[in-house]
């Protein structure tokens, strides 16, 4: 049994592709970038005939009918996850044989209500354990994800999960989780992305011999900050996601013509800090192109809003993957030629100042209101003295507590989320927006004043 993991460092996930044997393999919580796991499975001869979906995803659109639309895989979706399209209902206990490999489905509520995952054993393999997100290599993932009113009693599932959901299985399971290291949905999340049974029963925290009541209280302690899209992709993935063949590409418009389509939605610049802040489209959103463009592009633009791109050498069709990725669908136009073109037209051009850590400093001494747009565990550890602390994804309903009447000086860990804190100032009317180059790292490392 060959196991293919396919890792997105943004949002912290794996998904795989599993040889069961016989010519067949099965794809486990694939996301909308479908066409790598089929010519994954392809280039060794493998035809994808199942996909097992673990949850109702709440980070990432479905790949799952993308794969069934390309290979007519059958779709195994857990028993209630009310999912609208053709598949087949997977409760615990279920078993079901594709190819060589024998595959039992193991009821894990806890990370959902639905939640399974799933068992798959060839011969001469040890047992391959795809846990989803009810146990995941240093912890398990969240339980907030529904309603407040939820987390209480799906903490008390994940729990039970942990410690009954998986006895019979032995030490040496192999543990292959979708949730991982950086992602949203994971709390105590180690580096690891895969480990054994066993090495997670001697090591785990939330498998710790704990009472039921303590973990209850200590469990959505852990969590980290839910990005907003998190709250449609329930339901849009219960209703079944549109093919991408479906889904229309951004147009190359000349300079006119794209200002025309921005107007319409948002523009959205996927250049470096550097060359946004030095000149950019008045107005436009700063989301710098790298591994964690989806996640802050569904944090930080309502779906469905039209979208058009600034691109300088950056590449637009992994551009267009991470925005179906998290939901985005609309995606209007990309500035022929990128920002010099619009420089040459004559067009308006907006910049901020990018200043050295001694110049950001002098800035505060002059007057500057101090932002710090970092998630709270970051936050926690040591800041700039004085600052007000406004994570990212929470600064567009929170711009009534940033002054108007002076300079706003924004950082973040290296400067990409302050990049977008200053284009997000910007759009709200807000003047001077000043960024550390290189965030707090920069500051810190520069030896300027910090509070630990």
């Amino acid at each position: 049994m060959e196991i293919t993991p396919f890792v997105h460092e943004g949002l912290g996930n794996t998904s795989y592709v599993v040889d069961v044997g016989e010519g067949k393999a099965v794809s486990v919580d694939p996301d909308r970038t479908a066409r790598r796991y089929v010519q994954s499975a392809e280039g060794r001869g493998l035809t994808i005939a199942g996909v097992l979906e673990t949850h109702v995803h709440a980070d990432f659109v479905t790949g799952a009918v993308e794969v069934k639309a390309a290979t007519g895989a059958t779709i195994y979706n857990p028993k209630g996850s009310d999912a609208e399209y053709p598949h087949h209902p997977a409760g615990g206990g279920d078993r079901m044989r594709i190819g060589g490999a024998d595959i039992e489905v193991i009821s894990a509520p806890g990370h959902t209500p639905e939640h399974v995952a799933y068992v798959v054993r060839a011969a001469g393999s040890e047992p391959a354990l795809f846990s989803g997100g009810s146990i995941i290599v240093g912890g398990a993932a969240r339980t907030d994800l529904l309603t407040p009113e939820h987390t209480d009693p799906l903490s008390r599932s994940q729990y039970q999960t942990l410690r009954e959901g998986f006895r019979d299985l032995p030490d040496s399971t192999l543990l292959h989780p979708t949730h991982g290291s950086g992602s949203f949905c994971s709390a105590g999340a180690g580096a690891d992305r895969s480990s054994t049974l066993g090495e997670q029963r001697a090591t785990n925290p939330a498998m710790s011999d704990m009472a039921e009541e303590e973990f209850v209280e200590w469990f959505p302690s852990t969590f980290p900050r839910v990005p907003e899209y998190y709250w449609r992709m329930r339901s849009l993935n219960q209703a079944g996601p549109r093919l991408r063949r479906d889904i229309a590409g951004p147009k190359t418009l000349d300079t006119h013509h794209f200002e025309g389509a921005g107007r319409r939605g948002v523009i959205v610049d996927v250049r470096t800090p550097e060359e946004y802040l030095a000149g950019h489209i008045p107005g436009s959103l700063s989301n710098p192109f790298r591994d964690v463009f989806g996640v802050w592009l569904g944090w930080l633009v309502e779906l469905g809003t039209p979208l058009s791109f600034v691109c300088d050498g950056q590449p637009l069709g992994q551009v267009i993957d991470e925005c179906l990725l998290v939901g985005h669908e609309e995606l209007t136009a990309v500035l022929d030629r990128g920002f010099a073109a619009w420089e040459r037209a004559g067009l308006p051009v907006a910049s901020d100042p990018y200043l050295s850590p001694a110049d950001a400093r002098r800035a505060i001494l002059d007057g500057a209101f101090v932002l710090d747009v970092r998630e709270p565990d970051e936050w926690a550890v040591s800041r700039v003295e004085g600052a007000l602390h406004i994570p990212l994804g929470s600064l567009q309903g929170r711009l009534s507590e940033v002054p108007r009447d002076r300079p706003v000086l924004a950082y973040c860990g290296a400067g990409y989320r302050s990049s977008s804190a200053a284009s997000v100032l910007e759009r709200a009317g807000i003047e001077t927006v000043l960024s550390v180059r290189g965030g707090f790292s920069a500051w810190a490392d520069a030896g300027e004043p910090v509070v630990t």
